[in-house]
């Protein structure tokens, strides 16, 4: 039976509308129209698209305020995050998954693209099944009503040159050849299920040899699926790839195929301008994640630039510093006037799209987010009477004045998984604390 709902605003391409109709059938947008609410269920405030969250690593959220002691860096905080990683197995991180991708709902996140890496038992040992952890995750966001793509990520040394180590033994698989074996077994069981997309992930120029990359290039042309890189996201990175291969990673990605429209470049701090070039003319999206860029003190990548030259640009919660895509979208603006010192580099609106609809595009789900027919049944309602979003409206409200506490509704295809700021899992934070409990 279609369910309608009566929005009391509405983002639609065309911009904001009043009293909009949302005819929904089964997980998809049947209709739109204009019109008084009748029996229509209500969503008060401002309705958009569903947001994706372009860029997770589920996992990383039990080190919010864990890792915020003292000095240190990204290396610092990449050894406590080995500890964590240490200590998971399926039903603790399918535990810990729901959890966190449930947080996500409540932010108004619809599909998730999760860059899994941890694939392997203590000691680098594959499960009966070698992708347990994966089928975790996947059952972990079913739980949660988000959609997934599942970004298997080929991890085969520890550093440029050098071999794994420690927790980092559970992320290899020996070489590409064997990668690309697991990850053809993990997408023909999730084969023509529209929810879960299985995709693939060079994890950076420091984890995958050159040499390797190709057959990662080549699962994501075969499967037609996404195929994501972190890069350049620190200045060390870059310089031991420059002395070995005489290369910056992204001139590295270019040479090896693994640049284009299905592609996506993860931070992309650090650039010189022959990477914007190859990024921008190649259409590869570049996916901005900057509460966790500040929380690491990474540095401030070229937004703006990258976009202007075409490629892209996405959102991502990447370690769980805070969920709260608004709060990443506003940073990109804000971001931009620190490094500038002037104001006005994004309208709210290409931000709000870059939140949604391309994000969404950038996880193999082109038909999401975005409010017309035919689209995923994606309805996000944020509260615009809130002490942050009183005397707001449009795009404006959520990007430079809503936070994730002001998402009080959440439909994500065509499943209500949020009402008035509650989870249907129940206490997201009691479970969060349970599964983290767990792991110390």
């Amino acid at each position: 039976m279609p369910l309608t709902y009566w929005c009391e605003q509405a983002w639609l391409p065309e911009g904001l509308k009043e009293s909009v109709l949302v005819e929904v059938d089964g997980t998809r947008i049947a209709k739109i129209t204009q019109g008084e609410p009748g029996g229509a269920e209500r969503l008060p405030g401002l309705t958009i698209p569903g947001l994706a969250n372009a860029h997770s690593h589920a996992f990383h959220r039990a080190l919010r305020g864990a890792t915020q002691q003292g000095r240190g860096d990204f290396w610092t905080w990449r050894d406590q995050m080995y500890q964590v990683a240490g200590a998971l197995d399926p039903d603790s991180y399918r535990e810990l998954a729901t959890a966190v991708y449930a947080e996500m709902a409540l932010a108004g996140i619809t599909c998730v693209g999760e860059f899994h890496y941890l694939h392997h038992g203590p000691g680098g040992r594959p499960y009966d099944d070698p992708n347990s952890m994966g089928h975790a995750l996947i059952d972990a966001a079913r739980a949660a009503g988000l959609r997934i793509a599942l970004l298997d990520t080929c991890y085969l040394t520890g550093g440029v040159g050098t071999a794994l180590a420690g927790a980092q033994v559970r992320f290899g698989d020996g070489d590409a050849e064997r990668w690309a074996e697991r990850a053809d077994a993990l997408a023909a069981a999730y084969h023509g299920q529209h929810d879960v997309e299985i995709g693939a992930a060079i994890h950076s120029v420091r984890a995958v040899p050159p040499d390797q990359m190709p057959l990662v290039a080549e699962f994501s042309h075969h499967h037609a699926a996404p195929l994501h890189a972190h890069v350049s996201e620190q200045r060390a990175e870059n310089a031991a790839c420059v002395e070995r291969y005489a290369a910056t990673p992204v001139e590295v990605l270019h040479e090896r195929g693994a640049l284009g429209p299905r592609s996506t470049a993860v931070h992309a701090t650090h650039l010189t301008e022959v990477d914007i070039e190859l990024l921008g003319q190649s259409s590869t999206y570049i996916c901005m994640c900057p509460t966790t860029e500040r929380d690491l003190a990474d540095g401030i990548g070229p937004a703006r630039t990258l976009h202007d030259r075409g490629a892209p640009v996405t959102l991502g919660s990447d370690s769980h510093a805070v969920i709260d895509l608004f709060e990443e979208a506003r940073a990109v603006e804000l971001n931009e006037r620190l490094a500038s010192e002037q104001r006005g580099h994004w309208r709210a609106a290409e931000l709000l799209a870059a939140a949604t609809v391309t994000g969404h595009a950038s996880l193999g789900f082109p038909d999401a987010g975005m409010l017309v027919p035919g689209a995923w049944a994606d309805l996000v309602s944020v509260t615009l009477d809130s002490v942050r979003t009183a005397g707001t409206t449009g795009p404006e409200a959520v990007v430079y004045a809503a936070t994730a506490a002001d998402v009080h509704s959440v439909v994500a295809s065509g499943r209500r998984i949020v009402a008035d700021g509650h989870h249907i899992s129940g206490n997201v934070g009691r479970m969060l604390i349970e599964a983290m409990g767990a792991l110390r």
